[in-house]
């Protein structure tokens, strides 16, 4: 049988570039080498791509701090054509076709539609969810305000344009919100510009922090209850994975928790929950995925309260794939290994294509 050419793209623009690299790296460990060949595809913090012939293309993938990018890749672009190429920059000579595109390229410029839209153009079948479903997901408000109008349980939250920073009061915040509460950014992952605010002081400096990475903010309220995390897989008919827990050993599940600290976090998989409250948050993450129009993966992450509630955090279309990241641990956990989800992924992108 003839290999499948897949481009796994990585890196990227976003804040998020570090993880991109980590979590491709494992990827490209753990995809099935006898079925599929690997067109390595790097981004550069400034949006070149680059074709890398050799293997060390991601360097110090062990280290969150440190790794980075070789610099030692071919410049390429688009064929926009039904070749489905890259073709080298300078190197006219240089042709690849794409069977099928992976990206694994996290926060802006990857999981907002954006690098969706290119392949839609390029013509090439890729991993993850749509255009439309990439860029609901990424923005908080948008996808809060979705689900909320379809009956699913959300924390309270405010959204303030940069616009109006002079006139956002802290007094109003806590009023509506009550006190602590979160400021993040709509349209970011990772936990990248959250804080949890306590006092005016946190707030006037963590609102200009928050402002130089985006124009649009959200303040939410905070939820008392267990961080539960899901992981959905599939097209018209999406499964959903056993839940996992987050019990942060910082106050909330930060970047440094996720990425930096290895003792940031204890990851509970499965999570200590009763059969009904587990079918529960599959339903619900289930009905989240169709109704946000994703495709392929997400990770859809929330709160159970004491009283039983669940309350919807947000959606991760491209979440993290490193060694500790919970939608691969989760499909684990539900007897899904790491390379069959990759395969699984593959596929569904490639009927997605036929359909």
């Amino acid at each position: 049988m003839k290999k499948i050419n897949v481009g796994i793209f990585f890196g990227g623009r976003s804040l998020e570039h570090e993880i991109s690299l980590i979590s491709a790296k494992n990827i490209i460990d753990s995809i099935d080498k006898n079925k599929y060949n690997i067109i390595p595809v790097g981004i550069n913090k400034n949006g070149e791509f680059f074709f890398y012939k050799t293997k060390n293309y991601i360097l110090n993938s062990d280290n969150a701090k440190k790794v980075h990018l070789n610099k030692n890749g071919i410049p390429v672009t688009f064929s926009f054509n039904k070749n489905r190429e890259i073709i080298g920059v300078f190197d006219k000579g240089l042709r690849i076709k794409i069977d099928v595109a992976f990206p694994v390229l996290h926060g802006s410029f990857g999981e907002d539609g954006t690098i969706q839209g290119l392949f839609e153009m390029a013509g090439i079948p890729y991993v993850g969810t749509g255009v439309l479903g990439s860029a609901i997901g990424m923005n908080k408000d948008v996808a809060k305000k979705l689900l909320e109008n379809s009956g699913i349980k959300t924390a309270k939250f405010l959204v303030f344009n940069a616009s109006e920073k002079k006139q956002i009061k802290f007094s109003y915040i806590i009023s509506k919100l009550g006190c602590p509460f979160f400021i993040k950014p709509t349209n970011s992952g990772s936990s990248v510009g959250v804080y949890k605010i306590k006092t005016k002081n946190d707030f006037d400096k963590r609102i200009n922090e928050i402002f130089k990475l985006c124009d649009r903010i959200m303040c939410e309220e905070m939820i008392m209850g267990r961080e539960i995390e899901c992981s959905v897989l599939g097209g018209d008919n999406p499964i959903a994975s056993l839940s996992g827990e987050v019990i942060p050993s910082y106050e909330f599940y930060s970047y440094e928790a996720k990425y930096l600290d290895e003792n940031g976090a204890k990851l509970k998989t499965p999570a200590n929950l009763s059969r009904k409250v587990v079918h529960k948050i599959q339903k619900t993450a289930i009905k989240i995925f169709k109704l946000l129009k994703c495709r392929g993966m997400a990770r859809v992450d929330g709160f159970i309260k004491k009283n039983g509630d669940y309350i919807f955090s947000e959606v991760n279309t491209i979440p993290g794939f490193t060694k500790i990241s919970m939608y691969p641990k989760l499909w684990e956990i539900s007897k899904i290994p790491q390379t069959k989800l990759i395969d699984e992924l593959i596929q569904i992108a490639l009927d997605n294509r036929r359909a």
